[in-house]
């Protein structure tokens, strides 16, 4: 399905990155300072690999900046004016990531430090009252180690048994199997939202539907959604979403979960200390209202701060246009490296309407690592190895692949790049 704006999209008018409905990456890299430098050995840097952390704009460093300059203060303690701003910067941050997930009530939103701080939230706080020996928890073959790890260790705590949807060849999730595994009565299903690996857009309202109705509560790992796809998490439907801050042009050290009201309010705090408490004896403690509870300690408020600027920053380009933009990239990607390298081996599904702006693939003979050094010696930044997916690596029979991904600073002639950085690593390794 195409997204793009309408003529009269008053968030596109007069805004010089939008042009005719569609994103101009060209103008958009100017908004970040880091792709107008150089390598070490003179190559202007071609950054793809996004999904492991993006670039930040000039209003995000700024936005911090200003916070360090200007009014650095700890939040909801000063009474003073420094105090108080800072306060209000950083509940207008979470309001500003409460809009762009279309969130119900900004106190949904709990900050956290990345999406795996966040599905550690989870398997703790709900996960260590809810779960009973025998229970099943339905997980994907796909899933990044940090939506996998933190429930191992839950099954092992509490003896629950952990089932997997598995995938096709070609990186599909069988909703078949998925529909036998919920026979099986799980209290919990937790899925990626996009895959980290193979680019894999999943169906996650549909997913979220069925878990439902089997009885089961859902949370969703949307570290690859948020930066590329538009996220409503009411729409979805899910009961927790997390994400990362760093991955969509916001500051290490910085993401978030949403989950529903009630869910909060009756999960025991994660972390204790200063802030998620009301009342503090001796003896016992009296908790603090949500989002709070869940934000033990001095936050990283510059972080806050800056994340919430970046959720500004891709609210104003358009999610639907965001999406769109990779999707082009996509379908100039694909066939322009088939093309050009028909040897590649290429992952993922190949469909790019249900496919995100992630490409992996090997170069046969030559080592993941090797095609990544070499393509940094034209300038060329890639991910190689097993990307936090061992398993779904394995399900592969892959030992690595180099991924190359897109953000919305990526445009075609960083694909031209990668194109001929492959025919150099062709030539330095004999192929």
């Amino acid at each position: 399905m195409t997204i793009t704006a309408r003529p009269d999209d008053p968030a596109a008018a007069g805004n010089p990155r939008i042009r005719d409905g569609r994103l101009v990456p060209e103008v958009i890299r100017a908004d970040f300072p880091i792709l107008a430098t150089t390598t070490s050995n003179g190559k202007p840097l071609v950054y793809l690999d996004s999904a492991s952390t993006s670039q930040k704009p000039l209003t995000v460093i700024e936005a911090m900046d200003e916070y360090y300059r200007g009014y650095n203060a700890n939040v909801h303690r000063g009474i003073y004016e420094i105090g108080e701003r800072s306060t209000a910067a950083y509940e207008r941050a979470r309001a500003a990531v409460a809009r762009l997930l279309n969130a119900p009530d900004a106190h949904e939103i709990i900050f956290t430090r990345n999406a795996t701080e966040a599905i550690n939230l989870v398997a703790y706080s709900w996960g260590r009252r809810n779960i009973e020996p025998g229970d099943a928890i339905v997980l994907t073959e796909m899933e990044h180690h940090a939506n996998l790890v933190p429930w191992q260790l839950l099954a092992q705590e509490k003896d629950g048994d952990l089932e997997f949807i598995p995938i096709t060849d070609d990186g599909i999730l069988r909703l078949d199997v998925f529909e036998v595994l919920l026979r099986l009565k799980p209290k919990l299903v937790a899925f990626t939202h996009v895959s980290n690996t193979l680019g894999t857009i999943n169906p996650v309202a549909d997913m979220t539907r069925m878990a439902h109705e089997a009885g089961a509560l859902v949370l969703v790992d949307g570290a690859q959604a948020v930066p590329h796809v538009p996220v409503d998490v009411q729409a979805i439907g899910a009961d927790f979403y997390a994400f990362s801050g760093h991955k969509m042009v916001a500051p290490t050290g910085s993401g978030a979960l949403w989950a529903r009201r009630e869910l909060l309010e009756a999960m025991p705090p994660f972390l204790a200390g200063g802030e998620m408490i009301r009342e503090v004896h001796l003896r016992r403690s009296e908790w603090n209202e949500i989002p709070w509870k869940f934000e033990a300690g001095t936050p990283d408020i510059a972080a806050a701060i800056g994340l919430g600027a970046a959720a500004d920053y891709l609210r104003e380009l358009g999610m639907g246009r965001v999406r769109e933009h990779e999707r082009e990239l996509l379908d100039y990607a694909l066939p322009a490296i088939a093309a050009a390298h028909p040897d590649l081996a290429l992952y993922g599904p190949m469909d790019t309407s249900i496919r995100g702006g992630v490409i992996p693939f090997n170069v046969p003979g030559v080592h993941p690592h090797d095609v990544a050094q070499v393509l940094d010696r034209s300038g060329v930044a890639v991910r190689a190895g097993h990307h936090c997916t061992m398993p779904l690596h394995e399900r592969l029979d892959l030992p690595a692949t180099v991924r190359a991904s897109f953000n919305v600073y990526t445009t075609r002639a960083d694909i031209d790049a990668l194109i001929a950085g492959i025919s150099e690593v062709k030539r330095v390794f004999g192929g």
